[in-house]
C-alpha cells in the first residue's frame, strides 16, 4: 500500500510516497480502508521538528482516519465488516500512520459514524472536535466573554460554535484577513478582529468593554504575553500550545497579582476508552444534527501532502484540511 513519510526533518518537501506492506488485522483489531485522513498542526511541527517532543525517523505522520472496516482480526464481531467508522490513532497503541491506504486498530477504539456525516467531517472531529469539546467542558463559556485565537483554523472555528451553543455571552475571534473574518462572523462570532494589525489587543478591550473572561490559547509563542493585555481581572487563560508557552516568571507574577489564573490543557490524558467513546460520539451527533458545522478547507491526494502541509503552516486554510487515499 502507500503511506507518506519522511526520513529527515525540514520542509513540506520532505514528505514521500512511498510503498511498504498492507497492514493485517491482529487479534482484537480492524483493519480499515481510509477514505480520509486528517492533518493537524502539530504534524507540521513534527516534520520540522519543532514540536515539543523529537519523532524517531523515519516516521509515518497521521494520528486520526476515517473509513470503511475492511478486515478484522481473531475475536472481533465479523459483522463490523463494511461498518464506516472513525480511527482514532492517536489513542491507539501505534498512534501514528494515518497518511496511508489503510489503518489497524483495536475495534474497541472505532467509533462508528453516523450515516450523514462525511469521512471528511469524520476526521475534523477527532483531534480538533475533541479538543474544542473539553476545552470548554474543563473551562465553560456560559455567561463570559471569550477570546478565540487562529478562529477560522479547526479547533477555533469549532470553539466558537460550541461556546455560542453552550450560552457565551461574547465571542471575540481572531482571523488574519477578511475573508477569514467573514467566516467566523458567519458561525457566530460576535465581532473578529484581525490579529495581524498592530492595536488589535485594543480593539479586543474595546469590544469586551474592559476584558475577555476566558481566553483558549491553542497558538502559544510571543502573542500569549499579548493576551494578558485583554485577559480581566481574575480571568483565566486556558492554555493548549504544547512546547510553546512563552511566559515568564514576571509575566506569571502579573497574573497573580491581577487574580488571574493560567489552566494548562492536554487532551490525551482526558481520553480514557470511555470517555474517549462518549465524547467523540456525542461530537459526530452534534455535527450529524446540523449543531455543528464543520468546513474543509482543503482535499489532497497522498501525493500532495506536502502541499497540504504548506497550506496549514502558511496559515492559508480555513477549516480542516484532508488526504483522501
Amino acid at each position: 500500500m502507500k503511506a507518506v513519510q519522511f526520513s529527515r526533518f525540514g520542509g513540506p518537501e520532505v514528505l514521500q510516497v512511498v510503498d511498504i506492506p498492507e497492514p493485517s488485522a491482529g487479534a482484537g483489531e480492524v483493519l480499515v480502508k481510509v477514505a480520509a485522513a486528517g492533518i493537524n498542526f502539530f504534524e507540521v511541527l513534527m516534520r520540522a521538528d519543532r514540536y515539543a517532543v523529537t519523532p524517531s525517523l523515519p516516521m509515518f505522520p497521521g494520528v486520526e482516519a476515517a473509513g470503511t472496516i475492511e478486515a478484522v482480526g481473531e475475536g472481533v464481531d465479523p459483522r463490523l465488516l463494511g461498518s464506516r467508522v472513525a480511527a482514532p490513532l492517536f489513542v491507539s497503541e501505534r498512534p501514528l500512520g494515518g497518511y496511508a491506504e489503510y489503518v489497524t486498530i483495536d475495534a474497541s477504539l472505532a467509533v462508528p459514524l453516523p450515516d450523514t456525516l462525511s469521512f471528511e467531517e469524520a476526521t475534523a472531529l477527532m483531534v480538533q472536535g475533541l479538543t474544542a469539546f473539553h476545552q470548554l467542558r474543563q473551562s465553560p463559556p456560559a455567561n463570559k466573554a471569550v477570546l478565540i485565537p487562529a478562529a477560522a483554523g479547526g479547533v477555533g472555528s469549532l470553539l466558537i460554535q460550541l461556546a455560542r451553543g453552550q450560552g457565551a455571552r461574547r465571542i471575540i475571534a481572531l482571523a488574519g484577513g477578511k475573508a477569514k473574518r467573514d467566516f467566523v462572523l458567519s458561525l457566530g462570532a460576535d465581532a473578529a478582529i484581525d490579529h495581524q494589525v498592530p492595536d488589535w489587543a485594543a480593539e479586543v478591550g474595546d469590544v469586551a468593554k474592559g476584558g475577555v473572561d476566558t481566553i483558549y490559547d491553542t497558538v502559544g509563542g510571543a502573542i500569549t504575553e499579548d493576551f494578558l493585555d485583554v485577559l480581566s481581572p481574575g480571568g483565566e487563560l486556558v492554555f493548549a500550545a504544547l512546547g510553546r508557552l512563552a511566559l515568564g516568571v514576571a509575566e506569571l507574577e502579573a497574573m497573580i497579582g491581577r487574580n488571574q489564573s493560567l489552566k494548562g490543557f492536554a487532551l490525551l490524558p482526558l481520553l480514557t476508552p470511555g470517555v474517549l467513546k462518549a465524547s467523540q460520539s456525542e461530537v459526530f451527533k452534534l455535527a450529524a444534527s446540523g449543531q455543528l458545522r464543520v468546513t474543509i478547507g482543503g482535499r489532497f491526494s497522498l501525493h500532495e501532502a506536502g502541499d497540504a502541509h504548506r497550506l496549514i503552516e502558511e496559515r492559508r486554510s480555513t477549516g480542516k484540511v484532508v488526504l483522501i487515499p
